[in-house]
């Protein structure tokens, strides 16, 4: 998210023991099945040198690798770092030396990384360093493009790059080369169920909370905050028939949208408001994920206790 679409919320992360809710909506029915994959969806970091962000980070990290019954993998969700999008180039590497350093250091399952649009070092231009736009971002988290395609435990996962330019700011979209990619990779699954991970939400009901949005007297949520193409992926998520969720952040909030086939989850934030305690009703937290060799999920936002002062 842009930090200049809200204020930064301030104030100490609200008191309470760690709970394990689910993520807006429980599931209408016990997935039947084998478990065959159960991952750790961290979306929003924004590690920074100050407010101890660090720390929280590692708490995180060892919250999901303690838990008793303990996940396969780590998937990020993006704005991994605080802010590269209107930071100098030493504010940028300061903060990537963070994030690498604690993942080298305090992490032992594997991890999948998503690109959000805090990660984005300003866009290229003529005359500029090499380094701007995404690929500082790909090179620090070891990918050789923003968005890619992998298969685990029989399930298509499918990363995807939600930012792109708008005059010196972004909005949430694909474009036509990354979009005729996702289709071929759907179909290409065939009788695979497939994950769709996308910083920005494709589809979101807390969008429309996220600020005055109705104070005109008319629902606006910007193209910033949602994928504006979402109609168009939507309908084509239906005609495919085996998207069976799309998770994703960048709201710092949790919600749950089941439309037209697939479910769309919105899971919160590490740093819930930027490491100022909650962002509205968000404690700090993650997702955890249970995917069944069947097509059926779980998905549960998991808050982390994590107290900034």
């Amino acid at each position: 998210m842009a930090l200049t679409r809200r204020h930064v919320i301030a104030g100490a992360a609200a008191a309470g023991m760690t709970a394990l809710v689910p993520s807006a909506a429980a599931t209408t029915a016990q997935p039947k099945g084998k478990r065959v994959l159960r991952f750790a969806h961290l979306t929003d970091i924004h590690v920074q040198p100050e407010k101890r962000a660090e720390e929280g980070m590692v708490h995180t990290l060892e919250h999901v690798q303690n838990l008793s019954d303990k996940p396969d993998l780590i998937v990020t969700g993006g704005d991994l770092i605080m802010d590269a999008f209107r930071a100098d180039r030493v504010r940028t590497k300061t903060q990537w030396d963070i994030f690498q350093r604690v993942i080298k250091n305090h992490v032992s399952l594997p991890v999948e990384h998503c690109i959000g649009n805090h990660d984005v070092w300003h866009w290229p231009g003529e005359g500029r360093e090499p380094e701007r736009g995404k690929k500082w971002a790909c090179d620090a988290l070891g990918l050789a493009k923003p968005y890619r395609a992998f298969d685990r435990a029989g399930w298509r996962f499918i990363v995807l790059d939600s930012t792109f330019p708008r005059g010196e700011d972004y909005v949430a979209r694909l474009d036509d080369e990354q979009y005729e990619w996702l289709v071929a990779e759907i179909a290409e699954a065939k009788g695979k169920p497939v994950i769709v991970v996308s910083h920005i939400p494709i589809l979101a009901a807390c969008a429309y909370l996220d600020g005055d949005n109705e104070k005109d007297g008319d629902w606006k949520v910007p193209g910033a905050w949602m994928h504006i193409d979402a109609r168009k992926i939507v309908k084509m998520f239906h005609k495919a028939g085996n998207v069976k969720l799309a998770i994703s952040g960048h709201i710092h909030l949790v919600d749950r949208v089941d439309y037209l086939g697939t479910t769309y989850f919105c899971n919160g934030a590490v740093c819930g408001g930027w490491w100022n305690g909650n962002y509205q009703e968000c404690e700090p937290g993650y997702a955890l994920v249970n995917l069944y060799e069947n097509g059926e999920y779980e998905c549960e936002y998991v808050t982390t206790g994590w107290k900034s002062s």
